[in-house]
């Protein structure tokens, strides 16, 4: 008598040769996207089939096999990726991620994939404060704001400030990131990206 089966995928070293060879099982996830492209344009993605080592991305924007781009996904974030193929509707890419991350990717996938049906809450906000950094922000006028990141996503980011702190409607730079000021409670605040 045999036990349920596994819902984990065989390591066995024997492969049925018709099934599909990827590395790691791909999943079809409803989540937004952006990909930038070589020339700093970036270009919705409208569908995304994913797994923790590359993805199918349905998108308008059509780059050739090799192109080097970024990847901005909704829930996941940045994701450097390598352009293996382009048919009429969409593109692969595979990632050039190192290994813990694509472990974290993994989990992360898990999690949505589960969240609903498991009816689980995000605790991502705890996760990432602890992993936030140094960042130097600039105002219209050229003064600097030393703060740290507490947050990151596809749409905007939030701070917290050594010093002062900008005021709702200012207009920030983050590199050549573009944002404005959306909220400041105490010495933190938010921004929302503003694109082109």
């Amino acid at each position: 008598m045999t036990g349920p089966r596994s819902s984990t995928v065989s390591t066995s070293p024997l492969v049925n040769p018709d099934k599909d060879r990827r590395l790691h099982k791909r999943v079809a996830l409803s989540i937004a996207g952006r990909v930038l492209d070589d020339d700093g344009i970036d270009h919705e993605m409208t569908r995304i089939d994913i797994s923790c080592s590359g993805a199918i991305i349905r998108s308008d924007y059509r780059p050739e096999a090799g192109a080097q781009v970024i990847c901005y996904f909704n829930e996941l974030g940045r994701v450097a990726a390598t352009v293996i193929r382009a048919t009429p509707t969409d593109f692969a890419a595979h990632f050039r991620i190192v290994q813990h991350k694509r472990e974290k990717l993994a989990d992360r996938l898990t999690w949505l994939l589960n969240k609903d049906r498991l009816d689980l809450t995000d605790d991502r906000t705890g996760q990432r404060a602890a992993a936030g950094g140094p960042a130097l922000l600039t105002l219209d006028d050229g003064r600097e704001i030393k703060c740290r990141v507490l947050d990151i996503s596809l749409t905007g980011a939030s701070f917290e400030a050594e010093r002062a702190t900008p005021m709702v409607g200012d207009t920030v730079f983050a590199g050549n990131v573009r944002g404005e000021v959306v909220r400041v409670t105490g010495k933190t605040f938010a921004i929302r990206y503003l694109r082109k």
